[in-house]
């Protein structure tokens, strides 16, 4: 039934304008839905034999849904192309891949939906990339990906030996930590997600995935796509609880010196996106390393960090599109004295500049506060070091937006457009869903 519903919209989509614009409204009376079964779940419930939900699962879908539908009103471009049609199917085939990876309760089809979700990007990225470096961006994304994949893949096949089911909610029932206690164990078990988040050292494909990928492909990855690590992490934690608090002080260090020294890289950037592509690396750096502690304050503002973050990074991309689709540059060199073209826009530079930053009322704000206090409580000599990372970030933040709308005006900037009423829904879109949520902060629970 999921299917017939799924390409009959497709069938849809691809043919009708005006179809087109009640699809879009369906979806968001559905977002409306979930929102209000949000806090009916605490337990897993039942959608098929393989499918279910909780409120994590539940989250990241609204969420899922939200970013995919502002993708399709950024993407005017793209739509404008010969092969419109293929980049509507993309997208529908993202939503069907990410909406079954989310509701999965099998360890295996989790697994397989996973690794499935690489291809829409990798065509994204090859389709509407802009320069030629998108192949090596693509290659680069594939082989991290894959690397890490078929570690994980043998380590589903013991558990099943072991346990005869893959079930999550069987699998956190019994305690099968004492049989694999070993660090080699361990590795294969959570590099692939590791690399999906990614984490400092095996980032190196983010910051050229989002170079050469087109808005959409920028917002579907920072928005969505780094979350199905952090989520996987977490499903693995509630199965493995023994194993991660024995080897889980390693890539806490790993990840609190890794957001330092991608601060740092941000600081010394010209490229917007790259500076934007960086500070994702940074904010899941402190969600993986305050993840691991394993409180459940930890766990609470980690699925609050994701939100949170999927929201304020993907409006950040945007800002940085606007910006390039005007001047044809994301040099810090050239976007200069914006303030002077478009001041409406350098309002909105400001408050997303502010919500990356954690500046309240913003969701980062409180998922933040409570991702540190879960760290200093886990070690209290680790307070000065996320002194550093705080104030690094926020220089950074205010780095991007003093030298974008501050300065000189280049000199041939003559191809200069002012910004629609559509950039404005857009960026609203991102900014108010970000600082209206602290109102109900209850809604993971």
């Amino acid at each position: 039934m999921f299917l017939i519903v799924s390409l009959l919209s497709m069938i849809i989509l691809i043919k009708n304008k005006f179809y087109k614009m009640i699809f879009k409204n369906c979806m968001f009376m559905l977002i409306i839905i979930m929102m209000m079964m949000l806090n009916k779940m605490n337990n897993y419930y039942k959608i098929f034999y393989y499918l279910g939900m909780d409120s994590i699962s539940l989250s990241l879908m609204i969420l899922t849904i939200w970013i995919l539908s502002l993708c399709l009103l950024t993407s005017n471009k793209e739509l404008k192309k010969y092969f419109n049609n293929f980049f509507l199917l993309i997208m529908i085939m993202l939503i069907m891949i990410l909406m079954v990876s989310f509701f999965s309760i099998n360890l295996m089809i989790f697994f397989i939906f996973f690794e499935l979700s690489l291809i829409p990007i990798m065509l994204l990225i090859l389709g509407w990339g802009m320069q030629i470096n998108r192949i090596q961006a693509t290659m680069y994304m594939i082989f991290y990906t894959l690397f890490g994949s078929l570690p994980l893949l043998m380590m589903i096949m013991m558990i099943y030996n072991k346990m005869n089911t893959l079930m999550f909610n069987m699998l956190n029932l019994f305690n099968i930590s004492n049989n694999i206690m070993n660090m080699f164990y361990y590795m294969m078990l959570i590099s692939a997600f590791l690399i999906k988040m990614p984490m400092y050292m095996v980032h190196l494909w983010l910051p050229k995935a989002h170079v050469e990928a087109p808005i959409s492909g920028s917002m579907i990855l920072a928005g969505i796509m780094l979350k199905l690590g952090s989520y996987g992490i977490f499903r693995l934690m509630l199965i493995f609880p023994k194993l991660f608090i024995k080897f889980n002080i390693i890539f806490i260090i790993i990840s609190i010196i890794g957001s330092i020294y991608s601060s740092l890289i941000c600081l010394i950037q010209s490229d917007m996106k790259i500076i934007v592509a960086y500070s994702s690396v940074v904010h899941m750096s402190v969600l993986m390393a305050s993840m691991m502690t394993m409180t459940q304050m930890s766990f609470y503002s980690s699925i609050m960090m994701m939100i949170a973050h999927g929201l304020c990074s993907s409006g950040m991309f945007c800002l940085v599109n606007m910006n390039y689709e005007r001047t044809h540059s994301r040099s810090l060199m050239i976007n200069k004295g914006m303030l002077m073209m478009m001041p409406s826009m350098t309002l909105w530079w400001f408050l997303l500049s502010t919500s990356n930053f954690s500046a309240p009322p913003s969701l980062n704000l409180f998922s933040e506060v409570m991702l540190l206090n879960s760290l200093i409580l886990w070690n209290k000599m680790i307070m000065p070091i996320l002194f550093i990372v705080l104030l690094i970030s926020t220089s950074y933040s205010i780095y991007l937006f003093a030298f974008s709308q501050y300065g000189k005006l280049f000199k041939n900037m003559y191809n200069f457009k002012m910004s629609s009423i559509q950039d404005k829904l857009i960026l609203i879109l991102h900014w108010l869903p970000l600082n209206i949520i602290f109102i109900q902060l209850n809604f993971m629970i």
